[in-house]
């Protein structure tokens, strides 16, 4: 299964936030919105993780 990442770094915020979060994507997806609303004060809800899905990227895996 691939693991998917969400990266603060790929979005502007006020506090230049460099988090990365890596796992699997519903994982990800509740871990991405627990920071979102606890360090960059978003309103959570269905439009938010949703927002956070779309923005997963597939991780890249060296070899």
């Amino acid at each position: 299964m691939t693991r998917k990442i969400a990266d603060c770094r790929r979005f502007p915020s006020e506090t230049n936030c460099t988090l990365t979060i890596a796992g699997e994507e519903d994982e990800v997806v509740r871990a991405a919105s627990e920071h979102a609303v606890s360090v960059h004060m978003h309103q959570d809800g269905p439009e938010l993780r949703e927002q956070i899905r779309k923005s997963l990227e597939d991780e890249k895996v060296a070899t």
